[in-house]
């Protein structure tokens, strides 16, 4: 989460993972994939995907020495 690596010090805010949403409340990374998240009254979202590699140069891995992508990272469907 932004919190987890603002507490591990690195300068992160909303954005900074190239995300498209972003929530309070929840841990995301512990949904299984194909978990559907109701977004607004339209919407669903399905997880397709949790963690990926982090690339080589991440900013984040260059600030405090990890990154929480691989582990961490959500990625779904509408």
């Amino acid at each position: 989460s932004i919190e987890h690596m603002r507490a591990q010090g690195a300068d992160v805010k909303p954005g900074d993972f190239a995300e498209n949403i972003t929530v309070e409340g929840m841990i995301l990374y512990e949904l299984a994939v194909g978990t559907h998240l109701q977004v607004g009254a339209d919407v669903i979202l399905e997880i397709t995907q949790i963690g990926k590699e982090c690339h080589h140069g991440c900013e984040i891995m260059k600030q405090v020495g990890s990154c929480i992508m691989p582990t961490q990272g959500i990625f779904g469907k509408v």
